[in-house]
């Protein structure tokens, strides 16, 4: 029964968050069978990826955290997204990278959040309870935010030509592997660490809405809904 509570409790916050971007997606909506896989497919990359992780981890903690699970982790999800649901006739507008990217880091994050939960009801109630609170509020949606990075990129990419799609899923890819570095490394930072979430997050999430914004601006559906007669909602 205790496993069990904890697993809820450790799936929970990625259910919401998922419930969050996808409901993000105004304009059209995607298959709830396409997010159901692409949450699956992000967990089942969290195993690869933590082997791909371990020669980082013979080197230290520091360089698993900043350097190692941000190209791998970002990496691994992003060619989950590239060579599945990237291809289908649903992926037909740049929102829907962002809702993919969401769903899969969302699965990703969701089966890691079960690891350390369980890690941590070992310890004690009181650092279970901390590590809940933290890993809901900011890693679980963190992995999220990260990941529309490159989401917003593939979405991008998708209607541009060869030469342009390259360039920005390379940019998108640095810069959710550079976000999550920072976070990963402000939780290195001891006892100043709240004063940088306090930053780093909300310039996150800000950047995140924005490219959701812009997203949603270049759908094709925004005509159709327009020549429909039908005020499309972008908030």
């Amino acid at each position: 029964m205790e496993v069990l509570i904890i697993v809820t409790l450790a799936f929970a916050p990625g259910l919401f968050w998922l419930w969050y971007f996808f409901k993000r997606d105004k304009l059209e909506p995607e298959p709830l069978h396409q997010i159901r896989n692409c949450f699956f497919f992000g967990m089942a990359v969290v195993f690869p990826s933590a082997l791909a992780e371990v020669p980082f981890s013979l080197v230290s903690l520091e360089a698993t955290l900043v350097i190692g699970a941000p190209i791998v982790e970002e990496l691994a999800k992003f060619l989950v997204v590239r060579y599945t649901v990237f291809r289908i006739a649903e992926f037909d507008e740049p929102m829907d990278g962002v809702v993919y990217a969401a769903a899969v880091a969302l699965g990703f994050a969701s089966l890691e959040n079960a690891y350390f939960l369980l890690a941590e009801y070992r310890q004690g109630p009181q650092a279970f309870a901390v590590v809940t609170v933290f890993r809901a509020l900011l890693s679980v949606p963190g992995h999220a935010l990260w990941s529309c990075m490159w989401g917003y990129a593939l979405g991008i990419a998708k209607f541009s030509d060869e030469k342009l799609r390259r360039k920005l899923i390379v940019e998108g890819l640095l810069l959710a592997m550079v976000m999550h570095a920072v976070f990963n490394f402000l939780c290195l930072t001891g006892p100043i660490w709240p004063i940088g979430m306090l930053i780093v997050v909300p310039l996150m999430w800000r950047i995140t809405s924005r490219r959701i914004e812009k997203a949603l601006k270049a759908s094709p559906h925004v005509h159709l809904a327009v020549d429909s007669g039908k005020k499309p909602d972008m908030r």
